[in-house]
């Protein structure tokens, strides 16, 4: 079963199947020693750059700013949901969100696929640790 992923409204959101389903204004916090000089940024997404799909993991390039430090710059690949059973499925992107292996060469790269959370693994950023 094939999936539409489509930037809209000039990469504000991300289309999954003509449906909005992620949005710019979101904190997303994650390990990019190349993004800034923080141990692990704090961006407010301001655009979406481009989208895909690695196996059932979609994944999107942003450009935003750190919170923290003030750097502005783009992303590396970065998962923002699933597709299972030809839905989409939302990850916690409250967690620290973690690149899928393959994310450096973008999606549809050979490698081993994971949800692109810690929040199952018990690592910092998951909703236990305060």
């Amino acid at each position: 079963m094939s999936v539409a992923l489509r930037l809209l409204d000039d990469g504000a959101w991300v289309s999954v199947n003509d449906q909005r389903r992620v949005s710019v204004s979101e904190l997303w916090r994650f390990p990019d020693p190349e993004f800034c000089d923080c141990e692990l940024p704090d961006l407010v997404v301001e655009g979406f750059l481009d989208v895909g799909a690695d196996g059932r993991t979609v994944e999107t390039r942003v450009y935003g700013q750190c919170i923290a430090c003030g750097t502005k710059s783009t992303t590396g690949w970065l998962p923002v949901g699933r597709i299972v059973d030809g839905e989409f499925r939302d990850i916690d992107r409250e967690s620290v969100l973690r690149p899928t292996v393959a994310a450096s060469s973008g999606p549809g790269a050979d490698g081993d696929e994971t949800d692109g959370t810690d929040a199952e693994k018990g690592k910092p950023g998951d909703s236990g640790d305060s």
